[in-house]
This record gives C-alpha cells, structure tokens and sequence, in this order.
C-alpha cells in the first residue's frame, strides 16, 4: 500500500498516485492502471458536459426508456457512449456491461480482447439532472473468469469481493473521483483550472462517531415492521449513540459520498409500493456491488438486510437488492432488527 503520508502537501495527481500504486505491485502489468486512467478521462468529459448542460442543450428526456423501463436522459446517453467508446479498442476489457444495456456489451470484433471486464452505472440519480442536483458515475472493474474469446455473461456476474477496483465520480460544486483498488480509499478532485484530478482525500476512512442517516422516508408506510423499528432506532438518543440527523437528497452517489466523509448510514429497502420491484430497487452489479467494495475499504459495512452484499452471487444482470450501507455497527443494528421482526410465522 502507498504511503499518503509521503503526499502530505505536496500536488499530488491522480496519474502519479496510480503509478505510485502500481509500483508497490512488481506483478502488475499496468492494465488495470489505464483502465483508471480511461476512468479518469471519461469524468473530465462528462464533467465538462454536466457544468453546462443547459446551454449546450442536453437536458431533459432522450424520448426513450431503458432496460429498466426508465425514462433516459439525454446526458445518460451522452455519459454511457463516453465510456464506452474510450474502452471499447484499448485490448484491456473482455466484455463492459451499463445499467442503460440489456445484456452485456461486448467489444466490437475488430479490436483485441483483455483481461477484465468493467461493469458501470454511467449516470447515476439522472433523473435529478434537470434541477441541478449532485449526479454521479459508479464503476467496478473484474478479472474475467473465462479463458480468452470475447468475454461472457459469466465474467460479469461475480460476487462483489472479487471486485479488483471499484469506484465514484461525482459531478457537484466540483467534481470528485473516488476509488479503491483494495488498498484503501481515495478521492481526487477536479481542478479546472489545469485539467486535472488532484489527491484531495488520501485514505479516507469512516469517522468513528456517525452523524446522518439517509433514507427516503416517505416510503416508510410500505417498509416491513424489521425496517420501520430500525428507523425508529436511529432517531432515539440511546447508551452508544445520539439520535442521527436525516439527510437525503436522492441521488446515490452524493448521499453515499457525504456519509462517507461525514459518518452514518444509507439504506433503501424493498418496499411493499412497487410490486415490480419486491427485491429492492438498487442494481447489484452496477450500484450496491461497488460501493459495498469502496465501503468495506473505508472499514465500513454493506448488507442487504441479511448477508454481507460482497458475498451475494448475482443471477441476473439488473438483479436488485435492498441495500445498507455505511458504520458498521449501524447496519449490524439493522441486520439485527430485521432478523427479530420480519421472520416468517
């Protein structure tokens, strides 16, 4: 693991610190490094569309829905063929896969085939766009599991713990890229000035005392009597902690982000609302998958009110979950009450 006691104030970028990385690992042969590299890239274009979406006239509705069944966004499309065309021909990916496909995305013919796969939500919290609100990238980035050709819907649907990178990219009053390749936590920021992502947040870890939880509690009447009790739970001042404050803004990857730089918890659990969605309504592969790796680095926890969600082995490509995440002991708490509340009669 690098040192980022050595980064103390100095300028650091995100080029040198992944090189730096690399270095540690004599083995590595420099691909996962440039499909960062790609990553960090696809944020900077996106970014540069995102800060001045209205008057290049790419908010609202593309006219379409996708696989979800969700309206598509005009800068949804814009962020999913930015990604897709800066790894399409690099010979580093087998096979890509978008919460926007239905089924996996291979790479076209005429270019080589590499040794992972990259799974991403290209534009997450979309359908906040037109009001400005905070969006945001999710990615994660397997070894394939096959042996060479083109990679196959079995290289994509792995457990989330093996997972050899994952990562956010969050488009507010800055943009920010936060990954971890398994040696902690860290987040650059963008600088605009100079065009590039600076080591801002070395080793970000969970602070000890949580401060929020973040949950859209309007759907509360429709959570089952294990999820309202936990919910109860967290209001209360009790021995180990004070009441939690409620932040919410509805868009993953900014409320992921504040909890955790700030301390607390995420959850959206199924509900009884939605009959279309009784597992939940976050997608395994793209959403829960990678930021269960980014917060278990950070010495949190994700679960889905059950199991750990790093242990859960996809069956589907847009597989969803019910999803808890941040301080430990806080989704322990939520484990713990579901456990004593939902078992079957």
């Amino acid at each position: 693991m690098t040192d980022t006691q050595e980064y103390h104030g100095k300028l650091v970028t995100i080029e040198r610190f992944i090189l730096d990385q690399q270095q540690a690992h004599p083995e590595a042969t420099g691909t996962l490094t440039n499909i960062l590299y790609d990553m960090a890239l696809a944020a900077k274009i996106i970014t540069s569309k995102t800060t001045r979406a209205g008057l290049a006239e790419i908010l609202g509705s593309a006219g379409e829905e996708n696989v979800q069944g969700e309206e598509v966004q005009k800068l949804d499309v814009f962020a999913q063929r930015t990604i897709f065309r800066l790894n399409d021909h690099t010979g580093r990916l087998a096979a890509m896969a978008s919460e926007e496909e239905e089924a996996i995305i291979p790479i076209p013919s005429r270019f080589p085939v590499g040794p992972y796969v990259l799974v991403f939500d290209p534009l997450d919290g979309s359908s906040n766009i037109d009001m400005n609100v905070s969006i945001g990238t999710i990615f994660g980035i397997y070894r394939r599991t096959t042996e060479g050709g083109p990679g196959t819907l079995e290289d994509v649907l792995q457990p989330a713990r093996n997972l050899v990178a994952a990562g956010y990219i969050l488009y507010g009053a800055s943009t920010m890229m936060v990954y971890s390749t398994g040696n902690g936590v860290h987040g650059f920021t963008l600088d605009p000035a100079i065009g590039e992502f600076l080591l801002s947040h070395p080793n970000i870890k969970l602070p000890v005392k949580p401060k929020y939880y973040s949950v859209n509690q309007g759907y509360q009447p429709f959570w089952t009597p294990g999820v309202q009790a936990y919910t109860e739970w967290l209001q209360q001042d009790t021995p180990e902690k004070k009441g939690l404050s409620l932040r919410y803004i509805g868009s993953l990857v900014a409320d992921f982000h504040r909890n955790l730089l700030s301390g607390g918890v995420f959850y959206y659990p199924a509900d009884s609302k939605d009959p279309k969605k009784p597992g939940g309504k976050l997608r395994l592969v793209y959403e829960a998958g990678p930021l269960s790796f980014l917060i278990e680095q950070a010495g949190g926890y994700a679960s889905d009110g059950t199991q750990a969600i790093l242990d859960i082995v996809p069956e589907r490509l847009h597989q969803r979950v019910p999803m808890f995440i941040g301080d430990r002991n806080l989704v322990e708490q939520a484990e713990a009450l579901i456990r004593q509340h939902d078992q079957p009669a």
